[in-house]
């Protein structure tokens, strides 16, 4: 059935709940099978590692695009049809049987997702502007628990011995029926404001200035996430000498400490301020993994990481909420271009450490990340501004 919900914004709201859990599960499911789907295509772990590239180039175009047509169309019309890309590009990799076909595959399924992830963004803002309050933290969330459900799905289906294209295609099927279901809860585009062109002119060059910011901020914040995706484990593992099930602690402490942290960041936004969020968790952040670079006992270094996910957690979301509200006429294309720089900065961050343990150890290389966050913490201020409230949807109480 439907969703239908007495409130257009509450419906809204679950909407995009499904929107986010969604995108997460399908991006996990590719994640959980990217073995097999090697070894279906054929190929080796240097040749995967260049067409992985492929779907970040995928993922930023698809984002560079939907940001316009998000402004034109509204999330309405976008959101869905991105989760319909993403969801049947998801079948493309299954499918593959070498290189060339898995990195077209790897392109269209990387576009997929990049029109989803800023469309749905773009509507989590607008849902925001409805509350009045912050809500967008636990949107996040949700997409971190949708990778989770993804992981123990695809475990089990690689347990029972499913080969990667079945699977990828029921979940792609999965992903059509959820993207069709929820689809009439989305809420309308907004009127476009009707301030006075040399006004506007001045707001927008402001609003440009803001936004440069923003995506700086989120390409050095996302490029710590990316150090701990693919380098937490390794820290652990060769600095620490920890056993492999040990070391693989390190990332699920990061990663249950982020989707916690996004669960309970939206309150204390609301309490505190978006600035506050960010200085203080961005510091938190730098001081939690300078205490897993620097520590030699493995309790102290999986605390350490644990703070490190706490302290991010909340800290990309206000930056995605403050890109759509700068200027509700231009929500798509602002957050298009703060997640599509903070995309780069997650490839980026693995890709940089790597060379750097050529000049120094492991566990050294990790203050990049710190010096990210201290910079981040230091120029939270950017978040200091009002936010506009839209006169197309009227205040509710939840």
């Amino acid at each position: 059935m439907f969703i239908s919900w007495k409130s257009p914004l509450r419906a809204g709201r679950l909407a995009t709940f499904a929107y986010f859990a969604l995108n997460g599960f399908l991006m996990g499911m590719w994640v959980v099978h990217i073995p097999a789907v090697e070894h279906r295509a054929g190929i080796g772990h240097a040749v995967l590692g260049w067409l992985l590239l492929l779907l970040g180039a995928g993922a930023f175009a698809g984002m560079r695009i939907a940001g316009p047509l998000t402004d034109r169309f509204g999330a309405r019309t976008v959101v869905p049809a991105g989760a319909v890309l993403c969801s049947a590009a998801l079948v493309l990799p299954g499918l593959a049987t070498n290189g060339w076909t898995l990195g077209a595959a790897l392109l269209v399924l990387g576009c997929g997702n990049g029109c989803l992830d800023v469309s749905m963004n773009a509507h989590a803002v607008q849902v925001e502007r409805g509350y009045l309050r912050p809500v967008m933290s636990a949107f996040h969330a949700t997409f971190s628990l949708g990778g989770v459900a993804a992981a123990l799905a695809g475990a089990r289906a690689l347990d029972l011995g499913w080969s990667p294209a079945p699977t990828l295609g029921a979940v792609a099927l999965l992903g059509l029926v959820v993207a069709a279901l929820a689809m009439p809860a989305l809420l309308p585009a907004e009127p476009r404001s009707a301030t006075p062109a040399p006004a506007a002119d001045r707001g927008r060059r402001r609003t440009h200035r803001r936004i440069q910011v923003l995506a700086a901020l989120a390409l050095m914040l996302m490029l710590c996430e990316g150090v701990a995706n693919d380098w937490s484990v390794l820290q652990l593992r060769d600095v620490l000498g920890a056993s492999p099930a040990t070391a693989a602690l390190a990332y699920g402490a990061f990663a249950t400490a982020m989707t916690a942290g996004r669960l309970l960041t939206d309150r204390a936004a609301g309490r505190f301020g978006p600035v506050a969020i960010l200085r203080y968790g961005a510091s938190a952040a730098a001081l939690g993994l300078t205490a897993a670079a620097l520590s030699p006992w493995v309790p102290l270094a999986l605390l350490g990481w644990t703070l490190f996910g706490a302290g991010l957690s909340g800290c990309i979301p206000q930056l995605f909420s403050a890109a759509g509200h700068a200027d509700r006429d231009a929500a798509g294309v602002n957050v298009s271009r703060v997640a599509g720089l903070g995309y780069l900065g997650m490839l980026a961050g693995p890709a940089v450490i790597g060379p750097l343990t050529r000049l120094m150890p492991l566990n050294l290389t990790f203050f990049l990340p710190v010096a990210c966050c201290v910079a981040a913490a230091c120029a939270a201020g950017v978040l200091r501004t009002e936010r506009p409230v839209s006169a197309a949807l009227k205040p509710e109480t939840v």
